[in-house]
């Protein structure tokens, strides 16, 4: 491999960024990742040339202390040229190189990783309609996506509401991708695609609800995805079997292996 084709600086580990790395070793590209703990990025310069502060460093009257907005409490501290190039300030964030552009929203990143690689984003298509088939996917995938960050940020004191439109948010996007893999090998078509990459890292970030299970029954709910391998079959099967692969299961590693054991 040669010179990253991008730098991301999140919190780590991430399973939104995994798609990228992911996808990077599918493709033959490096992507460079720079990042800590998420109670440990409070204490990191935010920027392209991202890095921990000194503790003289860290005070409120420097000039790239922020107020926390979003995921994180207390003041961060990232440059402006790192909110230019990320208006919403949020992570995971990447760069192009040199740092002038950049990329947010991890399904976009990926799609950054799978253009400069090639060969898992519809590229053979010359008429753009089978990436628009996968952006599609990528969509839907998003918004499936921050339903479960909501969810699963609520498990200290589960509501029942949340609950009810998790539970409405599983049931369409998982149809959708039960009935899409019926009608082929892969989420779009007989190939491999990105589709097929962000279905597998964000749909084993929702089953984390299965860390939870007791505080759900505490509050009169139960799993979400109780009967999902029953009801979606194909949908579980091709997430456990891509899981597996070596691209894989390089960057996921044992993230599954309790959802596993418990279906033996």
């Amino acid at each position: 491999m040669g010179e990253p084709v991008l730098r991301i600086f999140s919190y780590l580990p991430n399973p939104r960024v995994w798609k990228s790395l992911i996808t990077a070793d599918l493709c033959g590209v490096e992507v460079e990742v720079l990042g800590a703990k998420p109670p440990e990025l409070g204490g990191w310069l935010w920027d392209y040339d991202a890095r921990p502060l000194a503790d003289d460093e860290r005070s409120d009257d420097s000039p790239h202390a922020r107020v926390s907005r979003r995921g994180f409490s207390g003041t961060l501290y990232k440059t402006d040229a790192f909110l230019a190039a990320h208006p919403f300030g949020t992570v995971p964030a990447a760069f192009a190189p040199g740092g002038d552009v950049g990329v947010f929203e991890s399904n976009s990143i990926l799609r950054a990783v799978a253009r400069a690689g090639g060969g898992l984003y519809g590229q053979e298509d010359s008429s753009g309609y089978t990436a628009s088939r996968i952006d599609s996917f990528l969509d839907a995938n998003l918004v499936f996506a921050r339903e479960a960050q909501v969810y699963l940020l609520g498990m200290d004191d589960p509501q029942a509401h949340v609950h009810e439109r998790m539970a409405a948010a599983y049931e369409f996007y998982l149809a959708g991708i039960e009935q899409a893999l019926t009608s082929g090998r892969f989420i779009v078509g007989d190939t491999l695609t990105i589709a097929d990459v962000s279905f597998v890292c964000d749909f084993a970030q929702f089953l984390r609800e299965g860390h939870y299970e007791e505080a759900l029954e505490k509050a009169g709910m139960s799993l979400v995805s109780a009967d999902g391998l029953k009801e979606y079959p194909c949908a579980y099967g091709h997430m456990l079997t891509l899981s597996e692969q070596e691209e894989f299961a390089r960057h996921m590693g044992t993230y599954l292996n309790w959802y596993r054991n418990k279906q033996n």
